[in-house]
């Protein structure tokens, strides 16, 4: 393992002081400073684009004498149909513009282990999902698209298509064979549920199905099929609520770990080249209500990762927490998670346990923090000694003006490698994401993220030295044209440096998108 926290932090810094990445965040906050006084005067309530995933599936510890049952907001979906003529015209300055999640939503994270961040009993904010790499409690932009009604009983469907073009200099993200090209991307996507899926405090079922086709202008053999799948269905009666998710995500694509964000943000540093991958989470939380300031958490998480031809793993744990609301909007829990990981030959199956103490806190109106931190002791069938290392999630979500959004997450987690043998690793991360709507129907997007990958062994036979420092940046400006279309551009740099040349590589990719929805 390294030295300490402190030597990523410092590694971090100098992959990015001294590039051009700098230069365009201090470009983007000036425009932002010259434009904030105009805005803040604007008293129109957007929620905001973040949710830290993905919303989360996982019911939030409620503040209140209830708990408040909370899911993530799985895939990007659409607002809700309104009719169209033949030729509409531009929405006045007086009509209300949709908010900046219906205008441009990215994809949820909806397998984190967290809780949700939650307002007030009654009230469901949108907050950040601690988001982060390889499908767990991760995507970083998890905001989604929310379906508004006030008639919880009733049947919702959302329609959208999404049709991106990319320019992409490292399409196999290899050290040794870089390789550019162009590429498509189509995404439609579906929504159709029944219930309260949007405030999520009543019983509700709800599906989301996206196919993402990825098809290449000269290297036509990497097109790429993706299918994103979530399931998710809650239940509330007197004490006892339930939620129960279950997703699925088969990639193809050679630059993906997650389908939370398509653009891909977090690429596969595992393996560090094409590859595929599919993903089954299966999740199921259970809140009762003992007393009126005191409630138990039941967990269970069933994550399955899927490599054709190389190390596959499945997992099964289970947890059990207990929750005391100790001040109106603080509440605090305390509680373990057990669990048993399978791993195909020739790795090592694993068995591991955590004690964890978590916090939910609504600061101000404003401001909404969760914290989940504690220690993991993992064993292994081989002949090595236990493991031990902390785990944790944090987040953060602030809106400190109308149409400024911000949210802040961070974690650590371990999990099989898929490449190597007899090797484990634990993968820390930080990401934030900024969004700022400019002059009504601009919406100007910061995003970057930093995840430290160190890989230890399952036996002592096995000696594990890779270390990888991996980030990103992606700077992106939308315009929404009509209360139906909107368009926009980005620009994603990522790189992952490892002390091991191989898995060392650079990429950048520049993308416009156009966005529909019926």
């Amino acid at each position: 393992m390294r030295p300490g926290y402190a030597l990523y932090i410092h590694r971090f810094a100098h992959l990015i002081v001294g590039r051009t990445s700098a230069l365009v965040a201090a470009m983007f906050f000036a425009v932002v400073l010259a434009t904030q006084a105009q805005e803040s005067i604007e008293e129109v309530a957007l929620p905001p684009w973040s949710e830290p995933t993905l919303p989360s599936s996982e019911p939030a510890p409620s503040t209140q004498a209830a708990p408040l049952p909370s899911a993530s907001e799985p895939l990007p979906s659409a607002p809700e149909p309104l009719p169209s003529t033949p030729a509409e015209p531009l929405p006045s300055s007086s009509e209300p513009l949709p908010s900046s999640e219906q205008a441009f939503p990215s994809s949820p994270d909806p397998w984190s282990s967290s809780t949700n961040y939650t307002t007030a009993q009654t009230s469901v904010v949108s907050p950040p999902v601690a988001a982060g790499p390889y499908g767990g409690s991760y995507n970083v932009f998890p905001a989604g698209e929310t379906v508004y009604s006030g008639e919880p009983r009733r049947f919702h469907y959302v329609l959208r298509l999404t049709v991106r073009g990319v320019w992409d200099d490292n399409i196999f993200i290899s050290h040794t064979n870089k390789v550019s090209d162009y590429y498509f991307a189509i995404e439609p996507s579906i929504t159709i549920g029944v219930g309260d899926i949007e405030g999520r405090s009543r019983s509700y079922l709800r599906l989301d199905y996206m196919p993402s086709a990825i098809l290449f202008v000269d290297n036509s053999d990497q097109d790429a099929f993706n299918q994103y799948i979530h399931l998710e269905g809650g239940y509330s009666s007197g004490r006892l609520t339930l939620n129960l998710s279950e997703d699925i995500a088969i990639l193809e694509s050679a630059n993906l770990n997650s389908f939370y964000d398509t653009t891909g943000l977090w690429a596969n540093t595992d393996a560090s080249g094409p590859t595929r991958v599919n993903i089954f989470y299966t999740r199921l939380r259970a809140d009762y209500q003992l007393t009126g300031k005191m409630f138990l958490q039941g967990e269970f998480d069933s994550p399955t990762y899927v490599y054709p031809n190389h190390i596959s793993d499945y997992t099964i744990a289970g947890g059990l927490y207990l929750y005391y609301n100790w001040l109106p909007k603080l509440s605090v829990g305390i509680g373990g998670t057990f669990g048993y990981t399978w791993v195909d030959d020739p790795s090592t199956n694993q068995t591991f346990e955590q004690i964890n103490l978590r916090l939910n806190y609504e600061v101000t109106a404003k401001l909404s923090l969760y914290a989940s931190g504690g220690v993991e002791f993992r064993q292994f069938d081989g002949n090595r000694d236990t493991y031990d290392s902390p785990v944790f999630e944090v987040g953060a979500a602030y809106r400190p003006f109308s149409g400024t959004n911000i949210s802040l997450v961070a974690g650590r987690r371990i999990y099989p490698s898929g490449y190597v043998a007899n090797q484990d690793f634990g993968a820390t991360y930080v990401a934030a994401r900024f969004q700022q709507r400019l002059f009504h129907r601009f919406y100007l997007g910061l995003g970057a993220g930093y995840e430290h990958s160190n890989y230890f062994s399952t036996d002592r036979d096995v000696n594990a030295t890779r270390d990888d420092d991996y980030w990103f940046i992606e700077p992106s400006l939308d315009v929404l044209i009509t209360r139906w279309l909107s368009a926009g551009v980005y620009y994603l740099h990522r790189e992952d440096s490892s002390n091991q040349d191989f898995f060392s590589w650079e990429d950048n990719q520049v993308g416009v998108r156009a966005t529909v929805r019926f």
